[in-house]
C-alpha cells in the first residue's frame, strides 16, 4: 500500500528540462499575446474588422479536435501507468483528433490567402498569421512527439515502469492545447 501511495504522490510529470522548455515557450507566447492586446487597444476597428473575416466555426472545430486529443493523451498516460493495454491506440486516436486542427487550420490559411489576406494586410492579420502559424508549428511538433510515443509504446519500449518520456511528451502536448485555448477566444471571439 505504501509503494502504491508513493507512486501516486504529487510530482512534476516528465523531465525538468522539458518544463524549462515549456515555460520558455509560454513566455514567448505570453509576450506575443501582450503585443496583440496592446495593438488591439490602439486600433480596435482594424482588429474587429479582421475578426469578422475569420471562420469561428472552423476555430471551434479545431478547439474540439485539440481538446479531444489532450483527453486521449491524458487517458494514455494513465493507462500506461496502470499497466493496461490500449495506450498506443489512444495515442493514435489523439494524433487523429489533432489532425482535425491541422487540416482545419490549413484550410483556413488557404481560404484567407485566396481572398487576399496575408501577413501584410494589416496589423490584425500580421498577428493572426504569426501567432497561429507559430502555434501550428508547435502542434506539428507535438504530433511528431505523439507518433514517437505511440511507436515506442507499441514496440514495448515504454511499459509504465519509467513514465518520464511519456509524461514529458504529454506535458508538451497539453501546453500546445493550453496555448490554443487562449488563442481561440482571443482571435475569434473577444471583440
Amino acid at each position: 500500500m505504501a509503494d502504491s501511495q508513493a507512486a501516486r504522490s504529487p510530482h512534476l510529470p516528465g523531465d525538468l528540462a522539458v518544463w524549462f522548455f515549456i515555460f520558455a515557450e509560454l513566455a514567448v507566447f505570453g509576450i506575443m499575446f501582450i503585443g496583440f492586446g496592446v495593438a488591439r487597444s490602439l486600433d480596435p476597428a482594424t482588429f474587429s474588422a479582421g475578426r469578422e473575416v475569420l471562420h469561428p466555426w472552423t476555430g471551434l472545430v479545431n478547439t474540439i479536435g485539440l481538446i479531444t486529443a489532450s483527453y486521449l493523451v491524458a487517458l494514455s498516460v494513465h493507462r500506461l501507468r496502470d499497466g493496461k493495454p490500449g495506450t498506443a491506440v489512444l495515442l493514435w486516436g489523439a494524433i487523429a483528433a489533432s489532425c482535425i486542427y491541422t487540416f482545419g487550420k490549413l484550410w483556413e490559411y488557404i481560404d484567407l490567402y485566396s481572398n487576399g489576406y496575408n501577413l501584410g494586410t494589416d496589423t490584425f492579420f500580421m498577428f493572426y498569421f504569426f501567432l497561429t502559424f507559430f502555434h501550428f508549428m508547435h502542434v506539428v511538433l507535438g504530433q511528431i512527439v505523439l507518433v514517437v510515443l505511440a511507436v515506442k509504446v507499441k514496440k514495448g519500449e515504454y511499459t509504465g515502469d519509467d513514465m518520464n518520456s511519456m509524461e514529458s511528451g504529454a506535458s508538451y502536448w497539453h501546453m500546445v492545447d493550453l496555448v490554443w485555448l487562449v488563442l481561440f477566444p482571443m482571435l475569434y471571439v473577444i471583440a
